[in-house]
């Protein structure tokens, strides 16, 4: 197999970036297709410094096992299967699943730091940034963490402060002009974001899988 097509796809906390995922990736057949994703390489949680008031900022890039993160893009990149267990945030009680991620022509390797880490970055030949507004991206963020993690409202806008925009800013922000494609979705209208990934997706089929089988 020749060497897969990388697309690195990042995007702030409540950016859309799964939902803008999950529309892509409908567009690709069994086989043709893989994801990897930065928020499965978390470090447990024993092993961050929380703050005074005992909260762990998971916006940091050193919450994030970047080396085995790199090293799976490569084995992926290499035609390897590579097994990875999911991470489950506050779900104390969650079983996480074991990931079996199998190698295919296009790699999606999606993340907020995924331009930060520079080795990463270098592998991407493809760069989509998911951009939106800071309002609409909070309430989504209250959405996912107070009914998918199980975080109260309030801990959820200290996070927000203190941690997410601060993060955005210094960790992805400054990435945003070298991306080759840059997608607002600040809209609830399913349409606007199938429009886009059919649009992204029909231009990979046309130009790049038929390279790649």
């Amino acid at each position: 197999m020749n060497k897969p097509y990388i697309i690195g796809i990042a995007g702030g906390s409540g950016s859309g970036k799964t939902f803008f995922l999950h529309c892509f990736l409908n567009h690709f057949e069994k086989g043709e297709v893989c994801l990897v994703s930065q928020d499965d390489y978390y470090l447990p949680v024993g092993e961050m410094t929380s703050e005074e008031n005992k909260v762990y900022n998971f916006d940091l890039p050193s919450t994030i096992d970047d080396e085995g993160f790199l090293s799976d893009i490569k084995k992926l990149v290499d035609g390897e299967i590579i097994y990875k267990k999911e991470y489950t945030f506050n779900k104390s009680d969650a079983q996480p699943k074991l990931l079996e991620i199998k190698s295919a022509p296009i790699i999606i390797v999606e993340g907020l730091f995924i331009l930060h880490f520079s080795e990463i970055a270098t592998l991407l030949d493809m760069k989509i940034f998911i951009d939106t507004e800071d309002d609409v991206a909070l309430q989504r963020r209250i959405n996912r963490d107070f009914i998918e993690r199980g975080y109260s409202k309030e801990d959820v806008l200290y996070k927000w402060v203190n941690h997410v925009i601060p993060a955005y800013k210094e960790f992805l922000l400054p990435y945003k002009s070298e991306c080759d494609k840059i997608i607002t979705n600040n809209t609830h209208v399913a349409e606007d974001i199938l429009k886009i990934s059919e649009e992204i997706s029909l231009e990979l089929r046309e130009d790049i899988l038929p390279k790649k089988l």
